[in-house]
């Protein structure tokens, strides 16, 4: 049989942008369209040489063609690449960009193409308000509600996400404090990274318009704030009627887009390119819709297993900070309630930070954590690093990649 090993080669995101922050005015596709440029460019590839686009999509209504865009066709036409190239939009929430490669590593396995790009995009900022009800009422005069999609984001039928995330850590014990110190943690480790220089791998640094203004170069997420201490945290209240959450220990509502350029490990020989990781297992699973912040650690014991690895040979981790809530509950689940062990598992996650300090562009989430950790095994030589995201009514992706020098 032949070996069908995949490789990721190249991978780069924007700057992920506060709500309203620096990103607001980025068209859709054009957003998307910069790191599916710049993974081709860094590699020194023709766009003709993609067998297919897998495309995270969340919410359609930030596009200028609400109605059924087709937003991976759209962003691969504005990044350059032939007309010719296959593409598939897909929408799982925040799983959506780890599912995207998933999808394309699928493939590539199946032997149907050799080389993919998966990813996503998100612009919160341009998130519009609804207006539902009109079209048949004969509505002549009067006043006209409008809806904000963003206010208690989840699901209609359920509760917001925030109010599940914080009964199940209550469930578990995660204390509100617990919670502030580890969102205090995720911007330490991020700010220290960043000055170590780890995310100039990743980032693309853009030049951004005021007006009025100079232009200037963001080349840092917006979303770390370098001054937060557990005090100002502990100070916040809880959002949305809950104990624990707030808008603290909470990711923001932020902008941005990530890709991934990868390709069988035969192809990438071909064309002499040195992997920044390989790419050993990956799984999708859902739970109950009300249990979100068990998902990923139930999804990296799935991958574990399906690779017949042991947590404890795992270098690295980062599980996504959908709230801080979620890497705590997950590292309980995996661990058993093993409390020496949890501290162990918890010194080797998120090291570099997570969505609090980062941001969470959620259909582009996926691949940036797959990216973090890919170049934070370069940067030690080798070794196992697994990432897992929760979203979607507690569904759950998880990826195992190594490095071997």
């Amino acid at each position: 049989m032949v070996n069908r090993d995949v490789v990721i080669v190249s991978a780069a995101r924007t700057p992920f942008g506060r709500y309203g922050g620096s990103l607001k005015d980025f068209d859709y596709f054009d957003l998307g369209a910069i790191p599916m440029k710049e993974v081709l460019k860094r590699v020194n590839l023709e766009p003709k040489i993609v067998g297919e686009v897998f495309w995270g999509v969340g919410d359609t209504s930030v596009c200028k063609d609400v109605y059924t865009p087709v937003a991976a066709r759209q962003t691969l036409l504005k990044a350059g690449l032939p007309a010719e190239t296959p593409s598939l939009s897909l929408d799982k929430a925040c799983v959506s960009a780890m599912s995207a490669v998933k999808l394309g590593m699928m493939a590539i396995k199946l032997g149907e193409i050799e080389v993919a790009i998966g990813g996503g995009a998100t612009s919160f900022s341009q998130e519009p308000l609804i207006v539902r009800g009109l079209r048949f009422n004969g509505f002549r005069l009067g006043d006209v509600k409008m809806e904000d999609p963003l206010y208690q984001l989840g699901y209609k039928d359920f509760n917001p996400v925030s109010v599940d995330t914080d009964n199940v850590a209550a469930e578990f014990g995660i204390s509100r404090e617990e919670q502030d110190e580890w969102a205090y943690r995720s911007h330490q480790n991020y700010g220290k990274a960043w000055k170590d220089g780890k995310f100039k791998n990743e980032i693309i640094p853009l030049e951004i318009q005021q007006k009025g203004k100079e232009s200037f170069i963001l080349d840092i997420d917006e979303q770390y704030r370098h001054d937060t201490t557990v005090e100002k945290l502990s100070k916040l209240k809880p959002i949305y009627g809950c104990k624990a959450v707030t808008a603290g220990n909470a990711p923001g509502l932020n902008d941005g887009a990530a890709a991934m350029l990868f390709m069988s490990k035969k192809k990438a020989r071909d064309l002499h390119l040195k992997p920044i990781a390989t790419i050993v297992a990956m799984i999708s699973l859902a739970i109950n819709p009300n249990r979100m912040p068990e998902g990923p650690g139930l999804a990296i014991q799935k991958v574990l297993d399906l690779a017949k690895l042991k947590l404890d040979q795992i270098d690295v981790i980062e599980i996504n900070e959908a709230f801080a809530a979620v890497p705590l509950v997950s590292i309980e689940v995996l661990c058993h309630g093993d409390k020496v062990q949890v501290k162990e598992v918890q010194r080797k996650t998120n090291i570099n930070g997570s969505a609090i300090a980062i941001g969470h562009p959620n259909t582009a989430s996926g691949a940036r954590i797959m990216m973090t950790l890919a170049y934070e095994l370069r940067r030690r030589g080798k070794g196992y690093a697994v990432g897992a995201i929760c979203g979607g009514l507690a569904q759950a992706d998880a990826c195992l990649m190594k490095y071997e020098g």
